[in-house]
């Protein structure tokens, strides 16, 4: 399971357009390893800007989408995106709760281990924030910090958990791969 902003592509805030979408150089690479070894990839992003009013449900499905045929054409495939679009604080009354799919609650990550049978304890998480690591780590999967996004302000914290830091996606592709 991997995070989708600052992780698959590049931080821009909140990704409001599709001519704002920007893979990373080695993204499709990256996913492509993992497909051909045979993990399930599954994204799984908090999406607070439709709490907030900056857009809408359809708008973030529309976003997968687009990012699914983009892999596509490189060969990688994501097998189901899960997002959280609730906020506490949001403008949106009813996205403003406090949920258990908001990392880093572990909600969606439990939802797509059943959804696709994933034994959580042989899962991987991977994201630029140390909650994208609580998430999974709550429920028994090891996780892994990018430095890309936001990871570098979370490098100490997440070093303390015992989690490793790697450059970038495809380094930590690299990770679990040498883990099997």
């Amino acid at each position: 399971m991997l995070d989708r902003d600052g992780t698959l592509i590049e931080e821009v805030g909140y990704l409001d357009r599709l001519d704002r979408i920007q893979l990373f150089p080695y993204s499709v690479d990256a996913l492509r390893l993992l497909n051909r070894a045979g993990y399930a990839v599954i994204v799984i992003t908090n999406q607070a800007g439709v709490a907030r009013g900056y857009f809408d449900a359809p708008f973030v499905e529309e976003t997968h989408r687009t990012l699914a045929a983009t892999l596509a054409h490189g060969g990688a495939r994501v097998d189901a995106f899960y997002y959280c679009p609730h906020h506490p604080e949001g403008d949106v009354a009813s996205y403003r709760v406090d949920c258990d799919c908001r990392k880093p609650q572990p909600g969606l990550v439990r939802r797509a281990a059943a959804d696709h049978h994933l034994d959580l304890s042989q899962s991987f998480i991977i994201g630029d924030r140390a909650h994208d690591l609580e998430a999974g780590m709550a429920v028994g999967a090891r996780g892994a910090l990018v430095r890309t996004g936001y990871g570098y302000r979370y490098e100490d914290e997440v070093h303390r958990k015992g989690a490793p830091v790697v450059d970038n996606l495809m380094q930590a592709v690299s990770w679990i791969l040498r883990q099997s």
